[in-house]
């Protein structure tokens, strides 16, 4: 179905080919994942099958693209459109009209099929990616996850007989990423459809996929094999792979199933063992309260007379109350953060956890209660004092980036933080090892962005730190260097805040959980208590060694040694 014949890649200015070599067939009817470290030329491989590179990217392609047939030399994406169905990495760079129903329809207005089709196939969407309930919402009030799975359905409305997709869980909390998926799969299985797919959580899909492409450095040759194969020399890996090579098991499990059932002995190894914690709780924060539930139908409180913030917290929200576009985004959210410490905010998708995040920033205005952060109230204070208060790393990283360079974009973050100059380019060294001053942000891919954005947010080193889904677009490696900096900040004394849906992460970073659910605290807790305890945020090594209480496979390998 798509067949690459020594594809090379080099885009203008470039020095050498973003990707050499590509010489491989993915046959119809299969789900074939593209995996291998951020900017190693996944979405630039993707971007050749739908058209996109090099008719919009521009660049020079050498070699030949088919994709059912068709050269993508000579058609150009939109006559690809009745055959591919592309979506990217930024959903919102993909939508071209308001509402989720209109969204739907588009493609197939664009490729003229008959109303009643249309409808049918719309409903048909709707059902299969539960989004019925937002088919008359407008986009921009969705959240990152719902807009990708809107994003997802409108490429499959027109019925393509092949699927691209970049990190199409990227923003999706794990219950929705799991639904997505098995769409897919009945798609491949069910219809013939041919996916080919990058994703940077492995720990999600690898287990789908009829063969793994590995792309394992810049420019170099990909290897194209079965999933355990492949993972047994892949750079990057899930957690569930990390353990099976750490216990010595071959084949590789791919599941959580699998390596529970060859789990015996290691759990044997590990009794009366106890882990040691991957985040170790400050000395300064305060106690954690009892989780209790929380109610929509619990009497709604006076809210008291703002105090001053108490010397031991860096945030914290009383009451607080938010109401947005007619919809009660928090309800009675009690949130407070100490220095040194890590909290993850989970819950699915629509939950409130960016717009809990807008309000520790000034974004969101409170309808009721109060928000404080270093003895200021954010939506009152002038964003130059607030910036050295609190920063905010946003889904979208591009909301901060707007220089021609990555030199420039750091020299404006050092004069905007008054930070000495080369604050925040060290801080680029760091996270993206290898990033010239010259490079174009929009050259960069997701991920490579994102760390650029925390580093202009880090030039002012803010005692508290927001981050939301700060691992979209991340390899494990740059992972493991987010992880290593964001533990030496919290070391130093900030607080962080994160909104994620890895689990993985929270159970390297978090001190503490914060479950929310349609506005409301479910849960606030010691990571260990709040993942374990729960079936969806449970991290991969949790589920496989339970009922023992590991978290990682770092806590395993410690423990061993």
């Amino acid at each position: 179905m798509i067949r690459f014949e020594d594809v090379s890649v080099t885009y203008d200015g470039a020095d050498r080919p973003t990707v050499r070599g590509v010489d491989l067939e993915v046959p119809e009817g299969e789900l074939v994942l593209l995996v291998g470290p951020s900017g190693v030329g996944k979405s630039t491989v993707l971007g050749a099958v739908s058209g996109l590179v090099p008719h919009f990217t521009g660049g020079t392609l050498r070699g030949r693209v088919t994709v059912a047939g068709r050269d993508t030399r000579t058609h150009k994406p939109r006559e690809l459109a009745d055959v591919v169905g592309t979506v990217g990495q930024d959903p919102l760079s993909h939508f071209v009209t308001d509402t989720v129903e209109d969204e739907l329809a588009y493609g197939m207005e664009s490729l003229g099929l008959a109303p009643d089709v249309m409808r049918r196939r719309v409903e048909e969407t709707l059902d299969l990616l539960g989004l019925a309930d937002l088919r008359g919402r407008s986009i921009a009030t969705l959240s990152g996850g719902q807009q990708q799975r809107v994003a997802i359905g409108s490429v499959l409305t027109p019925h393509p007989k092949v699927l691209v997709l970049d990190e199409p869980t990227s923003a999706l909390d794990p219950a929705a990423a799991e639904e997505v998926l098995a769409v897919l799969q009945r798609l491949v299985h069910d219809l013939g459809t041919t996916v080919l797919m990058a994703e940077h959580r492995l720990e999600r899909v690898v287990q789908y996929a009829d063969q793994v492409v590995l792309l394992p450095a810049p420019g170099a040759a990909p290897l194209l094999g079965a999933p355990a194969d492949v993972m047994a020399v892949s750079p990057v890996y899930p957690p569930v792979v990390d353990l099976g090579r750490l216990a010595g098991w071959s084949p590789l499990p791919l599941t959580v199933r699998d390596a529970r059932r060859r789990a015996a002995d290691l759990r044997e190894r590990l009794d009366g063992r106890e882990p040691v914690p991957t985040a170790a709780a400050p000395a300064a924060a305060p106690s954690v309260p009892v989780p209790r539930p929380a109610s929509r139908w619990r009497p709604r409180r006076r809210t008291a007379p703002e105090a001053a913030l108490p010397d031991a917290l860096v945030a914290e929200v009383r009451s607080l109350a938010v109401r947005r576009d007619g919809v009660q985004a928090l309800r009675h959210v009690e949130l407070s953060v100490a220095p040194g410490e890590t909290v993850a905010l989970m819950g699915r998708n629509g939950a409130g956890k960016s717009t809990l995040l807008g309000s520790l920033v000034g974004l969101v205005e409170p309808s009721g209660g109060s928000v404080r952060v270093g003895g200021a109230v954010p939506h009152r204070t002038p964003p130059r004092e607030l910036v050295r208060r609190v920063g905010l790393v946003p889904q979208e990283p591009r909301d901060l980036l707007y220089a021609d360079t990555v030199a420039a974009e750091c020299a404006a973050a050092d004069q905007d933080a008054q930070a000495a100059p080369g604050t925040c380019r060290a801080l680029v060294s760091e996270l993206l090892p290898g990033v010239t001053d010259d490079t174009h942000p929009r050259d960069l891919s997701e991920g490579q962005r994102l760390a650029l954005a925390l580093a202009v947010v880090l030039a002012a080193r803010p005692p508290l730190l927001l981050l939301d889904e700060p691992t979209r677009g991340l390899d494990y490696g740059a992972k493991a260097r987010l992880v290593a900096l964001l533990r030496e900040l919290a070391a130093e004394g900030h607080a962080i805040v994160l909104a994620t849906h890895d689990v993985e992460l929270a159970a390297e970073l978090a001190h503490r959980v914060v479950l929310l659910a349609e506005g409301e605290v479910i849960a606030d807790g010691p990571t260990a208590e709040v993942v374990v305890s729960s079936p969806s945020f449970a991290p991969q090594v949790t589920k496989i060694l339970a009922p023992q209480r590991w978290l990682t496979a770092a806590q395993v390998r410690e423990a061993l040694a």
